[in-house]
């Protein structure tokens, strides 16, 4: 008959048995592991399935909410030029729209390369894009025998944002009113005229373009980029440029620059009064200006880009 015992006696009883006995041992020992092996298979299933859930979620958040964060447009050239005053003008309505603040990251160097570099070693999440030019796209491919990047290979192309028509433009100070007296008084000085440029950059190949037209001889000023070579002009060191009209329309209106001209084939709607270059005898046909487009780098998911 089955003994009954209670409190410390039973204790004692079991105890005994537990000592006495190595296969009471053997089926407590594994009565416990079982237990211990339960409890942790049921507390990892719990984690792995907490874990996936919130990856998912992250993933359709990631899908559905962009921008989550700040987005960063690398401007490539030096702060104030074209390309800078579009990205901030730009940013300002993605900010309306998206409900996310969009920062000018200026990065200037080696004719625009350096910017394009960081956008297309960047991580294609939308979060780093690039207001890029003709100079970037068109020029520096051609010009440089290497580049850090493939302009086709490492970045994915969004939109083209705007065209803009040079104006050209003097010092008040130099004695011409229009195209025809500007080439006049560079065949009778030759070498003495100056076009503060960026080397290599559009802005310069549009200037050489007029001076192998006009056959005249006149000296290119090495600057930063396109906000030093309008200051270089508007202080007097330098004498004429071509410049983008974002750039340099404000100071046209003030007086500190002369405009002669705008360098699009067909005089433009905003100031139907200022002539064409092409107007000019002997450059029927001239047409010059630079196109500005967001890019992203490769691999930029369809939907972002959308």
């Amino acid at each position: 008959s089955p003994c009954r015992l209670e409190g410390a006696h039973l204790a004692a009883h079991n105890a005994a048995l537990y000592d006495t006995f190595p296969a009471v041992r053997f089926q407590v020992w594994r009565r416990r592991r079982s237990v211990i092996e339960a409890r942790t298979v049921k507390h990892l299933s719990s984690l792995m399935l907490g874990l996936l859930a919130l990856l998912i979620a992250e993933s359709l958040a990631a899908q559905t909410a962009y921008p989550a964060k700040p987005i960063r447009v690398v401007v490539p050239y030096p702060a104030g030029g074209t390309s800078d005053i579009l990205t901030r003008m730009v940013g300002a309505k993605f900010t309306e729209s998206w409900g996310q603040q969009v920062i000018a990251d200026v990065r200037p160097g080696a004719n625009g390369n350096i910017g394009v570099e960081i956008v297309a070693r960047s991580a294609p999440d939308g979060y780093t894009l690039a207001l890029m030019d003709i100079g970037n796209l068109s020029i520096s491919p051609s010009m440089y025998t290497k580049l850090p990047f493939d302009i086709i290979r490492d970045l994915a192309p969004i939109t083209t944002v705007t065209f803009s028509p040079y104006l050209l433009t003097t010092h008040p100070s130099v004695p011409v009113k229009s195209v025809a007296e500007l080439i006049a008084l560079a065949k009778a000085n030759p070498g003495k005229l100056n076009a503060p440029v960026g080397l290599g950059s559009n802005i310069h190949l549009s200037t050489l373009a007029l001076q192998q037209r006009l056959g005249v001889n006149w000296v290119y000023v090495p600057t930063k980029g396109g906000q030093s070579s309008v200051l270089s002009v508007m202080t007097g060191d330098g004498d004429f440029l071509f410049m983008g009209v974002i750039q340099t329309w404000v100071h046209v209106k003030s007086g500190r620059l002369k405009l002669l001209a705008v360098s699009s084939e067909q005089r433009e709607p905003m100031f139907p009064q200022v002539p064409t270059v092409a107007e000019t005898p002997g450059l029927e046909g001239f047409n010059a200006g630079s196109w500005q487009g967001m890019l992203g780098p490769a691999k930029l998911p369809a939907e972002i880009i959308s």
